[in-house]
């Protein structure tokens, strides 16, 4: 059986260290920080925070919304692939230098491409 890429990580201590440092990232680089302009940040992360661990293989605790749904007022305001490609660069950033692996990046990255067409509200809802 092979381990999932949540326990590979490290699990919930190196989720809740990800995902803070990926939003301090998020939050500081102009290409997407007027997304979160008015965004309770300590909800958002907890958010973050369930969904990543349920799409890395750890615990399913994710309560929010789909991601079609969750990003449509951020597609009306704009959000492009640029936005998601930006997106996904942090959060690759964030896991290498919190020392995982680049093929383990590359996975998350997959996950995360895997979502992009729901994020940006194109082809068919599920």
């Amino acid at each position: 059986m092979s381990t999932s890429i949540y326990d590979q990580i490290g699990g919930a201590a190196a989720m809740d260290a990800a995902v803070d440092l990926f939003y301090r990232k998020v939050l500081s680089d102009d290409r997407v920080n007027e997304f979160f302009d008015g965004v309770d940040m300590e909800r958002q992360a907890a958010k973050q925070k369930a969904f990543l661990t349920m799409v890395t293989g750890g615990p399913n605790s994710y309560t929010g919304r789909n991601m079609r749904d969750a990003h449509a007022k951020l597609v009306a305001r704009g959000l492009d692939d640029s936005h998601v490609d930006a997106i996904i660069e942090l959060l690759g950033e964030t896991l290498k230098e919190l020392g995982v692996s680049d093929d383990q990046i590359k996975q998350v990255a997959a996950i995360a491409e895997s979502v992009r067409d729901d994020v940006l509200s194109r082809g068919k809802a599920d």
